[in-house]
């Protein structure tokens, strides 16, 4: 082995060992600031809203894997926030009513008697296996159904954001078994603990705090890993991945399955902290909340969506306590101006710091020129040249 291919290697293994070292120190940093400054420094009810904001942030970290690295704008992730929130809500109302109880507003508005469908979710280890697999399985589903079918870009993002409308009006129609356009709402246990008990909150805040943490480091495992990489070679060069043997459909897939999953999940611990889910937290406007937030922060980071999410989070709340009508107006004022001055989110306020300082830019995953799969004629001439030039075709493949 050569002196510079020994150079080469040891440079490669530094760096490795330096970004690992970042990586761990960051997850440190995080855990300290949830669980021992946040609780130390807020009160009960600034906890629960800061619990209401990672559960939002877990949604987040699906959107920058399935959007941010896959090119796949989703604007339909109220869908699957909303399963796991329903479900996680019928749960806890069955408890609440008892063993053989009704929910009390199926008896105003209902026949009185638990639908058969209701019935499983009385178990917490079928609520808990539910949450986890109908989001994800209806998620893949769906996305085997139009990824195998080549659809993608705008028309995906439209009939994601059409199944999220349907999925608010089906709710708002089925008052006797959804609770309607009042949705379901309280909740007194939590899995066999009081909802009412301050400890218990914190509690809840605990969870959804090492919930997000998990996610955050299942997000950055798929990034660096071999799926990771071709998740970002499918959104850049679809059809060139395709040539190279791989099934583009199936790695869209799978991360929108992923995204799916992290959001049920965070629907699923929504409604204990926050004690209510409705429709009106499940539609098309929350969903393209979910959107707003993670492309503030910046989509093609790790921690950029939840950051964003988070602050958007906030901003809505503080703004709307002291102007109550004018926070739309400053979400789409700031949406508008990171998008024409900021593609990639304030996470590239740091990269342009790191670069001014003549320091090395860690990869990002940054958006191409074929992102969000709106590629069109062009992109499938040049795949196409590329692929039939005999100069070309054996060292791409």
């Amino acid at each position: 082995m050569s002196a510079a291919t020994t150079g080469g290697t040891s440079r490669l293994s530094a760096l490795y060992r330096s970004s690992r070292a970042r990586v761990i120190v960051g997850f440190a940093v995080a855990a300290v600031l949830l669980f021992a400054v946040a609780p130390a420094t807020l009160s009960t009810f600034r906890l629960g809203l800061l619990g209401k904001f990672l559960c939002l942030a877990m949604v987040a970290v699906g959107i920058g894997l399935a959007w941010g690295r896959g090119g796949m704008l989703t604007l339909g992730q109220g869908v699957f926030f909303g399963l796991g929130a329903y479900i996680m809500a019928m749960h806890l109302k069955l408890a609440d009513a008892g063993p053989g109880g009704v929910p009390d507003f199926m008896m105003l508005y209902g026949s009185g008697e638990v639908p058969g469908w209701w019935e499983p979710f009385r178990s917490p280890v079928v609520t808990i296996l539910a949450i986890a697999v109908i989001p994800a399985g209806l998620a893949a589903l769906l996305g085997f159904a139009v990824f195998t079918r080549r659809v993608r870009g705008a028309y995906f993002a439209i009939l994601s954001q059409a199944l999220a409308a349907a999925f608010a009006i089906l709710l708002v129609g089925q008052q006797a078994t959804t609770g309607g356009t009042n949705g379901l709402n309280g909740f007194r246990s939590f899995f066999g603990y009081d909802l009412a008990d301050p400890v218990n909150k914190r509690m809840l805040f605990f969870i959804a705090a090492g919930a997000l943490l998990v996610m955050v480091a299942i997000a950055r495992q798929l990034m660096v890993s071999r799926f990771g990489e071709l998740l970002v070679a499918v959104r850049d060069q679809e059809n060139r991945v395709r040539f190279l043997g791989y099934d583009p459909a199936k790695v869209k897939v799978v991360a929108y399955a992923v995204a799916a999953f992290m959001a049920a999940v965070g629907g699923a611990l929504f409604v204990p902290i926050v004690g209510i889910i409705s429709p009106a937290d499940v539609g098309v406007v929350p969903s393209i909340g979910f959107l707003i937030g993670v492309a503030i922060g910046g989509r093609a980071t790790l921690l950029g969506p939840v950051l964003g999410s988070i602050a958007v989070s906030w901003a809505q709340t503080s703004l709307s306590e002291t102007f109550p009508s004018g926070w739309i107006y400053a979400q789409g004022a700031l949406f508008i101006l990171v998008v024409a001055f900021l593609p990639g989110g304030l996470a590239e306020l740091f990269t342009r710091w790191r670069r001014s300082r003549g320091g090395a830019v860690p990869d990002g995953g940054a958006p191409g020129p074929a992102d969000d799969g709106a590629s069109g004629a062009p992109d499938d001439e040049d795949a196409t040249a590329v692929d039939h030039d005999p100069a070309t075709t054996g060292r791409t493949a």
